[in-house]
């Protein structure tokens, strides 16, 4: 699941970053100090505000997790990742040429504020991360609910538990140094999990949000 706040994460972030350096080379109405200054403290905003965004949304489903099935089919990070990167990269792209339009403004502030955004939700995926660690599961969540957007948005019913070394994204959503269970194409066999999950008590992973149950489900 935190693999979608990861890829967003990465995106915006380096889309901020060279917006930034883009806007540095314009002077600018405000001057190039100025504009620095502001985009430090927009920065931090943007930050504290992609970190709190939803996060009681958040806490509300991890108090109701469920146990997916055995049997089900994994996604890949790379997949993930790149069918999140599809879907946003028209917001991508007019986010990158607003940033650098305000530049002549105030300079780099724009992708200051990207970036910010960026590290807001990297900061949110850690969080996620250390409760994985912490409880010794993997959170995952259905791609069809989550459809492009955010995995806690209101259709998301709810997120579902597997083994910690199911599939083949790290705590956080960041990459394992070594998949397990492979399928043929785009996808990982859930029961790579179930040798730990069958001492913390949980499944591998399902699609259904139960403990049987086949289907497709994104980290």
């Amino acid at each position: 699941m935190a693999v979608y706040l990861r890829a967003a994460a990465g995106a915006w972030w380096w889309t901020g970053v060279l917006a930034a350096g883009v806007g540095l080379a314009v002077p600018g109405w405000s001057g190039r100090r100025i504009g620095v200054l502001l985009g430090a403290v927009l920065f931090l905003c943007a930050a504290a505000a992609a970190f709190a965004v939803r996060r009681r949304r958040c806490r509300g489903l991890l108090g109701a997790l469920t146990t997916a099935g055995k049997w089900a089919v994994l996604r890949d990070r790379a997949v993930t990742v790149r069918e999140w990167r599809r879907a946003h990269r028209w917001w991508l792209g007019l986010g990158f040429l607003a940033a650098v339009a305000s530049s002549v403004a105030v300079p780099a502030a724009g992708g200051a504020v990207l970036a910010g955004a960026g590290a807001g939700l990297w900061a949110k995926s850690v969080w996620l991360g250390r409760w994985e660690l912490r409880n010794e599961q993997l959170l995952w969540v259905r791609p069809e609910w989550v459809d492009g957007r955010s995995p806690a948005r209101k259709e998301v019913r709810g997120w579902m538990t597997t083994g910690p070394l199911a599939g083949d994204a790290a705590e956080g959503g960041g990459k394992r140094a070594r998949a397990r269970g492979r399928t043929a194409k785009g996808g990982t066999v859930a029961k790579a999990g179930t040798a730990r999950a069958a001492r913390t008590g949980t499944g591998s992973t399902g699609s259904t949000g139960s403990t049987a149950g086949t289907g497709t489900a994104g980290s």
